[in-house]
């Protein structure tokens, strides 16, 4: 059997304006600092500390920015995301065809459920995995061995979607398979060069690229 592990920010949820919202808030707050919103479009997908630290220095006030962001995201941004075209037909074309689905995310497991539940991608997914609000498995490699450890899933029967390097690096460092998406955050060349086993242009274009490079029949 087929398991596909997704991504969520800029894989499934075009979720930006929320995320970058509440990392302006939390930079104000704490330091006074404003990013552009291009400057923090490119941070995301990657892990809280590291984006936060970014901007305030590994010794500036990280662990009090992050709880700024997390208020501000709980209370004012959480659910200010949409969709992506084709997602949910993707879904309907992969559970179809007996796939396992998944999501892997960065984001706090507390948070990235509401999330899933409140757009209703909880009926499509078999479970998500996220990381603990103490930073564990906020790394997407770590996260994914954590998930392979817990569903016991052979990595070679299995594929990672994501829209940045991360993930890709991610899935090569647990074996896995990869597909780049192009609809999200990260450019073509960035995946490219993080070279991706295949790159996906569309969510509808998932089922069949996925059944391909593992040389199963769709049909």
């Amino acid at each position: 059997m087929l398991n596909i592990f997704f991504d969520l920010d800029g894989t499934l949820l075009d979720s930006q304006s929320g995320i970058i919202q509440s990392l302006q808030h939390a930079l104000i707050e704490t330091a006074g600092i404003e990013p552009s919103s291009d400057e923090l479009r490119g941070m995301i997908g990657s892990s809280l500390p590291h984006i936060l630290a970014n901007f305030l220095g590994p010794h500036g006030e990280v662990a009090e920015a992050i709880n700024l962001y997390r208020e501000f995201y709980q209370e004012e941004a959480m659910f200010d995301a949409e969709i992506y075209d084709g997602v949910f037909e993707m879904f309907d074309t992969l559970i179809t065809a007996d796939v396992g689905l998944f999501i892997t995310t960065s984001k706090p497991h507390a948070f990235a459920n509401q999330v899933v539940q409140h757009f209703g991608i909880s009926d499509a997914v078999t479970h998500v995995f996220g990381s603990e609000l103490d930073g564990t498995n906020s790394d997407i490699s770590s996260l994914l061995q954590f998930a392979l450890d817990e569903t016991g899933f052979d990595p070679r029967k299995c594929i990672m979607v994501g829209d940045r390097q991360m993930d890709i690096f991610g899935a090569k460092n647990n074996d896995i398979n990869n597909i780049g998406a192009l609809w999200g955050y990260g450019e073509a060349d960035e995946l490219r060069m993080a070279e991706a086993d295949m790159l996906a242009g569309h969510p509808e274009e998932l089922a069949e690229i996925s059944f391909d490079m593992m040389g199963l029949d769709l049909d």
